[in-house]
């Protein structure tokens, strides 16, 4: 059994490149994700409730705030849900074992990038260049 890695652990780590997303890194990963997709589940539970349970507002000017807070709701809910749908994919990748890697170079996309933003899937580099292309072509 490998030690359970804490952030600091992965924050500190200067090991060699051919132990880079080691099983002790991947199940650190793996248990990150997990609880992040279950957070946004159970706020998504959450929010579908309340809307169940409450009524609209008998007077116009209520309704129409109601109506404003419960579309504000559901665009940070399909914020999340587009999330959850790369959490879900990061996870695979932890099963086919390409979590970590750069899509575009196959190169490691660091632990730090990855404690930041779990579900990257670019390294610093190729997300840089796919921005500068995306502006130049957007003119």
């Amino acid at each position: 059994m490998t030690k359970k890695l804490t952030e600091q652990d992965i924050l500190n780590w200067n090991g060699p490149e051919d132990d880079y997303m080691n099983e002790a890194q991947l199940a650190f990963f793996r248990e990150l994700l997990v609880k992040l997709q279950d957070e946004l589940i159970e706020k998504a539970s959450i929010t579908t409730n309340n809307m169940q349970e409450h009524e609209l507002a008998p007077d116009p000017a209520d309704r129409a705030s109601q109506e404003e807070e419960y579309a504000l709701e559901l665009r940070t809910r399909d914020r999340e849900r587009k999330l959850l749908s790369k959490i879900q994919e990061s996870l695979r990748d932890i099963d086919e074992g390409e979590y970590g890697f750069c899509r575009d170079t196959g190169e490691p996309i660091g632990l730090k990038r990855l404690l930041a933003r779990p579900t990257a899937t670019l390294s610093v580099e190729a997300q840089e260049r796919r921005e500068r292309m995306k502006m130049q072509f957007a003119d």
